[in-house]
């Protein structure tokens, strides 16, 4: 099958955000006076929207606090912790290899876009993509996909590229592929359940199915 646009997540597809996202969320949680948690107690969450983590991690169904939280936490990010995001192994190889064979990227991310585009400008990674989709306000992912069909930024013959199962599930909201990577936070476990299309083991394995489709 052949896709005219590939569109990929960016925590825990394209790049690492676990050291930053796990030093903002204590910082946030501490502010109000909840307990630092674990690193590993954080990364497990990451991926959703912002809003659904910080509810789960503070078990507060008030949605004035927790998006008291989610500023608090983005002081920090928006300053520091978007630096210290680390790009995965073999992705820039991986997206040079796709864009040498003229394939269309882009982005969708439920990070916030002005976050998101300067990771992505930070990694030297803007040449490659035609897009990039990231919330400004609340918004869940399968929305944003809406958005892009609406615009005509993509077509129901693209593909949905995510390390966890809200990735996929999004995807098929819409009636779009989806693939799953194995390099983030999700697990086969995780991703099977949503029958993708594909599922990647690395960068590498990615690059070739679709150079070769």
């Amino acid at each position: 099958m052949q896709f005219d646009t590939l569109v990929f997540d960016l925590d825990g597809t394209l790049s690492d955000p676990k050291l930053g996202v796990v030093r903002c969320m204590n910082f946030a949680l501490t502010s109000f006076d909840y307990s630092p948690l674990p690193d590993q107690e954080i990364a497990q969450y990451i991926g959703p929207p912002l809003e659904e983590i910080i509810q789960r991690l503070t078990g507060s169904n008030d949605e004035n606090h927790i998006d008291t939280v989610v500023a608090k936490y983005r002081e920090r990010y928006f300053e520091l912790g978007f630096t210290e995001n680390k790009l995965y192994p073999e992705i820039p190889e991986m997206l040079s290899s796709l864009a040498e064979r003229n394939i269309r990227m882009g982005v969708c991310t439920s990070k916030h876009l002005h976050v998101a585009e300067k990771i992505v400008e930070s990694f030297g990674l803007s040449q490659y993509f035609d897009f990039i989709s990231g919330p400004t306000s609340k918004m869940i992912k399968a929305k944003q996909l809406e958005g892009l069909l609406a615009a005509n930024t993509i077509s129901k013959n693209a593909i949905m590229i995510g390390d966890r199962a809200v990735d996929l599930i999004a995807a098929n909201a819409n009636g779009l592929a989806k693939a799953g990577v194995l390099w983030g936070y999700g697990d086969e476990e995780e991703l099977r359940p949503e029958k993708p299309n594909f599922l990647f083991r690395n960068p590498a394995e990615l690059a070739a199915a679709f150079i070769e489709a």
